[in-house]
């Protein structure tokens, strides 16, 4: 696994390039998404781990949405990037764009976010340098990290509520209410 600083004296981003090779094959012959998964969050991780000159922990992924498959044998380039920042938490988005060796082709297979969290030796979550916003790419960046990390808090309450209500206290809903939902809810999958 190579690694290229990019950005000049930017520290708030880096590419990896691999070859994708036979064992990370799944029975279709492309790449395994778990595969992808985990050099995914070892990119975000050296992100932002050599942003916030700190060991990392990853705290979520958002939507990783497999566009396309990897083929074994093309290169594999991993585009990451420090979007935003909070106080010991950096989101790190990852792009990943695929090239077949002999044509050249490069195809973009999929994005996603990860959130890290910088610790320090006792393991405890420590305070990151700010983000420098000095271009408008970099702003913008910024301004949909912040929105999707309001979406994250959003989509974590609605869940929690889900699960309290249908999970935690289902011993409180009458059947009737259980029926009628259940019957509302297989009309809409049906559609």
């Amino acid at each position: 696994m190579s690694s290229n600083y990019t950005g000049g004296k930017s520290k708030d981003s880096i590419s990896m390039t691999m070859l994708m090779t036979p064992d990370m094959a799944n029975f279709s012959g492309n790449v395994h998404g778990g595969a992808l998964l985990k050099i995914l969050d070892q990119v975000a991780y050296a992100c932002a781990s050599h942003f916030s000159k700190h060991y990392v922990v990853t705290l979520s992924v958002d939507q990783v949405h497999f566009k396309q498959p990897v083929r074994v044998g093309e290169l594999v380039t991993f585009y990451s990037s420090i979007n935003h920042v909070g106080r010991s938490t950096m989101e790190v988005g990852v792009k990943v764009i695929a090239e077949d060796i002999h044509s050249g082709e490069e195809r973009h297979t999929n994005s996603c976010y990860f959130t890290m969290v910088a610790v320090d030796d006792d393991g405890k979550s420590t305070s990151v340098p700010r983000l420098e916003l000095n271009t408008p790419q970099r702003k913008a960046r910024y301004i949909a990290a912040a929105l999707r990390k309001q979406l994250r808090n959003e989509h974590d309450q609605r869940l929690a509520e889900i699960h309290d209500k249908w999970t935690e206290h289902v011993d409180d809903l009458s059947t009737e209410e259980i029926d009628a939902r259940l019957k509302d809810m297989l009309e809409n999958d049906a559609m």
